[in-house]
């Protein structure tokens, strides 16, 4: 990943390949932001003049080159736009500061080394813009020639310094540890997202935890299929019993001696869905790779939370599996008895994720958990109601769904509180078992919240982030987000095990 350096050096003075400025949209064209002082006193204060000459408009994610002025030891001066220019006396938001960076660092692939010159008025904004410069870099390689990635067959920026950052300031350096812990986590959930099938199944994605467990003094459990069919998984058995790759359950556990509360996360980790015997037409199942991506989202909160070391006690469970049609597969009609003892009329195998996740729901309800939180790519429909860049909470608390869009928000991820409406719970009557998988199609993904809900412990709360939408991104890149896994959810789930953890949740 790219290495990440802070410097009091003066942007003339640094050896390096580029140096990344802001510039804001004005009211009367582009603004030089703050940062890029010595940048356009060098351009003997023209450097906005300059910029608009060549079509820049200061406009939220726009990058244009030039070449650096005499004297500097870069040779290019790369100007990247940070949307609206603030208000009198108003700093530049941590989001706006977050994307910039991360279009910055994705447009500087081939580079070695760059120094941002972006607005800094504190520890926060160091933060920021060190996330988006993680992420902005991001690269998928694995299965490219020599490593390098689709960019022209660049590899990504490998060194990028933070202007003005005070390496020696206790605040600035703890901003700088946290934006590598939470990036490098979340990039490793994009990598298992963007992760071909054929290479990530259950039993190999419960080996990755394995792995990331013992790194990390986490605990891990893993159910094989035997074990689940002793303790009787009967939905992510269901789910799982047409695939030649059987399913797993994990469980990953970290744990604080000064804890006071206990966060549980469940992941829905389908690692890939072809609907079963109810198969999705050509054009609707080749992406779904993605289909873990709540699992890969709760896998990175988890050792996220680790590395920072939170004084929570956090637990998260993998619901693995993968659905495919076959002679031993779940048929619509079918009726499974859940891990809850309640039964499931199917009626659709394409609803599968809800089914892996109310057995997963249910294991976590047993320990009493003071939250939990389900993270899915459940429901085509909360991507036809809220689009692809944003997912859906609900929740049995109203507080606590409130709680966790704040939370979101805080971060940069987009997302927004969606009901859980009653009357559509007779929708999903089964005459033959306790409830059916499907209800009524119209807000079909409020449907899917309300089957989850059955499976929730008494007296707990709990919230389900749907991310369907932008958990995978298939058109082209943005701000600090590239095409492929998003790593959707992760940061708003370490944002609130830090709340937690703090006393702020609960």
């Amino acid at each position: 990943m790219t290495a990440l350096t802070l410097s009091t050096a003066a942007a003339p003075g640094l050896r390096a390949d580029a140096i990344v400025i802001g510039v804001a949209k004005g009211t009367k064209g582009p603004v030089v932001a703050p940062g890029a002082e010595a940048v356009d006193t060098a351009y003997d204060g023209g450097l906005a003049g300059v910029l608009e000459t060549l079509g820049a408009s200061g406009a939220e994610g726009e990058v244009t080159k030039v070449p650096a002025p005499s004297g500097f030891k870069a040779p290019l001066v790369v100007a990247v736009g940070l949307g609206a220019q603030p208000e009198k006396d108003a700093e530049y938001g941590a989001e706006a500061l977050r994307r910039a960076a991360g279009a910055a660092a994705r447009a500087l692939s081939g580079t070695k080394k760059a120094g941002f010159a972006l607005p800094l008025a504190d520890a926060a904004d160091v933060g920021a813009i060190a996330e988006g410069a993680l992420l902005g870099a991001y690269s998928f390689d694995t299965y490219k020639e020599n490593g390098k990635d689709a960019r022209n067959g660049k590899a990504p920026l490998a060194e990028a310094v933070l202007l003005g950052g005070r390496p020696r300031d206790k605040a600035y350096k703890a901003a700088v540890e946290r934006a590598v812990a939470v990036a490098e986590e979340l990039n490793r959930a994009r990598d298992l997202v963007n992760t071909p099938p054929n290479d990530l199944y259950p039993a190999s994605f419960a080996a990755i935890a394995q792995g990331a467990a013992k790194d990390h003094g986490l605990k891990v459990q893993v159910l094989d299929e035997k074990a689940l069919a002793k303790g009787g998984y009967g939905g992510i058995l269901g789910v799982g019993s047409g695939s030649a790759a059987a399913p797993r359950l994990v469980k990953l556990s970290y744990t604080h001696s000064k804890a006071k509360k206990h966060l549980a996360l469940v992941g829905k980790g389908i690692t890939y869905d072809s609907g079963g015997i109810s198969l999705k037409p050509a054009g609707h199942n080749e992406t779904m790779k993605c289909d873990m991506s709540g699992a890969a989202a709760v896998f990175a909160a988890v050792v996220a939370a680790a590395r920072l070391g939170l004084e929570v006690n956090v637990t998260g469970w993998l619901a693995l599996a993968e659905n495919m049609p076959s002679g031993s597969a779940t048929r619509p009609g079918d009726v499974l008895r859940m891990y809850s003892g309640k039964t499931v009329e199917v009626l659709n195998t394409d609803a599968e994720g809800r089914l892996v996740l109310a057995d997963a729901l249910w294991a976590a309800s047993q320990e009493k958990p003071d939250a939990i939180v389900d993270v899915a790519t459940l429901t085509g429909a909360m991507v036809l109601a809220l689009g692809n860049r944003t997912f859906g909470i609900m929740a049995n608390d109203e507080a606590f769904r409130s709680a966790i869009h704040e939370a979101a928000e805080e971060v940069g991820e987009e997302a927004w509180p969606m009901p859980l409406p009653e009357h559509l719970r007779k929708g999903m009557d089964s005459p033959t078992a306790d409830i059916a998988n499907m209800g009524e199609r119209m807000g079909g993904g409020l449907v899917a919240g309300l089957f989850l809900r059955e499976f929730i412990g008494e007296g707990i709360t709990w919230a389900h982030l749907d991310i369907a939408g932008p958990a995978f991104n298939e058109q082209g890149p943005f701000g600090y987000t590239p095409k492929g896994g998003t790593g959707s959810g992760v940061r708003t789930l370490v944002r609130l095990a830090e709340l937690t953890a703090a006393g702020d949740l609960g």
